[in-house]
C-alpha cells in the first residue's frame, strides 16, 4: 500500500524530467570531441609533416632512418633512398623509414 503511493508520487516528476538517452548522448558526443582533439588531430599533423619531410628529401641531405642508422643520401627514386652509412657502403631504404633530417655537416662532427 505504501509503495504504490511512492510510486505514484514519482511519476509526475519522472515525466518532467529530459528524456531517457540525452546525457549518454552528450558524453558520446564529449567524448569525441575529447578524443579528436587529444589523439586524431595531432596524428593528422604529423603525418602531413612528415609527408612534406620526405618529399623534400634530395642527395646530400643527411638522414636518420627508423633503425637508427644515419647516413647521407646519393640517390633519390620515387620510393627508395640509396643512403651511404660509411665510405663506399651504402643502403638502400624505403623514402618512409626516414625518421629525421639532420643539419649539414652532422655526421662530419661524430
Amino acid at each position: 500500500m505504501f509503495i504504490k503511493d511512492a510510486l505514484a508520487e514519482q511519476a509526475p516528476a519522472a515525466a518532467a524530467a529530459a528524456p531517457p538517452g540525452f546525457e549518454s548522448m552528450f558524453f558520446v558526443l564529449a567524448l569525441f570531441v575529447v578524443f579528436y582533439l587529444m589523439m586524431i588531430r595531432p596524428q593528422m599533423k604529423r603525418q602531413k609533416e612528415h609527408r612534406k619531410l620526405i618529399s623534400e628529401i634530395k642527395a646530400g641531405d643527411e638522414v636518420v632512418v627508423a633503425g637508427g642508422i644515419a647516413g647521407q643520401v646519393v640517390r633519390v627514386t620515387d620510393q627508395f633512398l640509396a643512403v651511404e652509412i660509411a665510405s663506399g657502403v651504402e643502403v638502400k631504404v624505403q623514402k618512409h623509414a626516414v625518421a629525421q633530417v639532420l643539419p649539414k655537416g652532422t655526421l662530419k662532427s661524430i
